[in-house]
């Protein structure tokens, strides 16, 4: 038995601009970069001071852990700004094609497959 309202879902979805997924995309891949840096650089820094403090010979080592963590922030803005070039603009009648549509749900979906990874 089919489902009453898919087909009112799938047109709710259809109706959505393909330009609101892409900077919905774009927008999850900065947030999920900087947020994991920012994670990352609060679990590890209590033990980084901690370790510094015991051995103050190893401090510039623990820079590099550091640098990890804004790397990751960095590859964030990089992927955003590459996504941000893909858009384009098209005239009002063509924003509901078959070709926008698939561009809109592709760089939506290239930022949630790699938030997974």
């Amino acid at each position: 038995m089919e489902n009453p309202g898919s087909s009112s879902r799938s047109q709710a979805l259809m109706r959505i601009s393909p330009y609101t997924f892409s900077s919905i995309g774009i927008t999850v891949s900065i947030a999920v970069s900087i947020l994991g840096a920012a994670w990352y650089i609060y679990v590890t820094g209590s033990s980084l001071i901690g370790a510094s403090i015991k051995a103050r010979g190893i401090t510039s080592k623990n820079f590099i852990s550091v640098i990890f963590c804004e790397t990751v922030a960095i590859y964030g803005v990089i992927i955003a700004i590459i996504l941000q070039t893909k858009l384009e603009s098209v005239p009002p009648s063509q924003i509901y094609a078959a070709e926008s549509l698939r561009a809109g749900y592709a760089i939506f979906a290239s930022v949630l497959l790699g938030c997974l990874e």
